[in-house]
């Protein structure tokens, strides 16, 4: 399985859609457009995982440097995801705690402006 990628800007927010596996193969992909997306201004970034297939290390620390990195911008990094499998890896690795976590792109970015 391959890796799709996709985002658009919707409420000040940039969504990056992810569908497929995020892999050791296909992780930098993921991770080049999460530096492009900085690059150019985007410091409130969704991750919609809702239809990636399978996540590994590699793709966790994608996800981790993309957090440093809009961090560093006082930004945020939040992620749509339901599918009981991934967020297993999420709660194993205790990233439950670094990541907000929500059912829907609506929610992550409601979330996001009521802080």
């Amino acid at each position: 399985m391959d890796l799709k990628l996709d985002h658009h800007t919707e409420d000040d927010t940039e969504i990056v859609v992810v569908e497929g596996e995020i892999d050791v193969y296909t992780a930098p992909r993921l991770r080049e457009l999460l530096i492009d997306l900085v690059n150019k201004g985007n410091f409130h970034l969704v991750v919609n995982m809702e239809k990636v297939e399978f996540l590994d290390s590699t793709g966790l620390g994608v996800l981790v440097g993309g957090l440093k990195r809009v961090r560093a911008h006082d930004g945020t990094l939040d992620l749509v995801c339901t599918q009981e499998r991934i967020l297993k890896i999420f709660r194993i690795t205790g990233l439950t705690k670094v990541f907000g976590i929500y059912g829907s792109v609506q929610e992550a970015i409601d979330k996001r402006k009521s802080k």
